[in-house]
């Protein structure tokens, strides 16, 4: 109780944000007049299933990227594997410098369209933030606390799990939240190569030219951005260790 009511301002506000916007949505819906594309597109049985398959796409990416970006970022501080810490991070960069749509045509060129291709896309758009988030976190640990701990007889490994994870932790937290942000965002590119999500509203409602449709994509969108941040803060400040809060 005492760490939340330290909480910082976003950690209460970002919520209000979420209820303001998403009421002034639901409160536009019931009262706006949808042509039969609209309600079939909006009705909740279709819309639920579009944003099960948004955040599956996301969430599957996200696991991916975790399992990838982390033991890499750790492997990189570690000894002689640090002389490769700028030719990691700068081919990570590959993915962020890329614009998002080209690289998934050019995944799509290689592997075909479906699931497994924006999979792969999004995973190569987001590895950088968690990546370079685990290296910082892990570099600006203590090197007195680290040497304390080999002093008092811990083992390398015991040392990193008990020690550098858990002070770099919020540092860490920070880029799955920044990589999961940027995740759903980018999962709307994935309607091109035949993988449903968010993003099927916004270009059926620009294509069949129908407003509604595409403001609706981008509201919902915006809102599940919001909410998956709101989560990952609470989730970062949870694992702080006590006295980093």
């Amino acid at each position: 109780m005492t760490r939340l009511r330290r909480a910082p301002i976003d950690v209460w506000f970002e919520p209000l944000i979420i209820v303001v916007l998403g009421t002034g949505y639901f409160l536009w819906y019931r009262s706006t007049t949808l042509t039969a594309t609209e309600e079939a597109s909006l009705g909740w049985d279709a819309l639920r299933l579009t944003i099960l398959d948004h955040i599956r796409l996301t969430l599957t990416a996200t696991v991916i990227v975790v399992a990838i970006a982390i033991p890499l970022g750790i492997l990189l501080t570690r000894g002689s594997a640090r002389r490769l810490k700028p030719i990691a991070v700068n081919i990570a960069n590959i993915g962020q410098a890329a614009p998002a749509i080209g690289l998934i045509v050019l995944l799509t060129m290689w592997l075909g369209t479906g699931f497994r291709t924006a999979v792969i896309g999004l995973v190569a758009y987001a590895v950088l933030p968690i990546l370079q988030n685990t290296i910082v976190g892990l570099d600006q640990v203590d090197k007195r606390t680290v040497e304390a701990a080999r002093g008092i007889g811990y083992s390398a490994p015991r040392t990193l799990v008990q020690v550098e994870l858990p002070l770099a932790v919020p540092v860490i937290l920070n880029g799955v939240r920044t990589a999961l942000v940027i995740l759903v965002g980018t999962a709307t590119l994935s309607t091109f190569i035949g993988a449903t999500s968010l993003g099927t509203l916004i270009t059926t409602g620009v294509t069949l030219f129908l407003p509604k449709l595409l403001v609706s994509g981008a509201v919902l969108v915006g809102l599940l951005a919001l909410t998956i941040d709101w989560l990952g803060r609470l989730v970062e400040l949870a694992a702080t260790p006590r006295g980093l809060a």
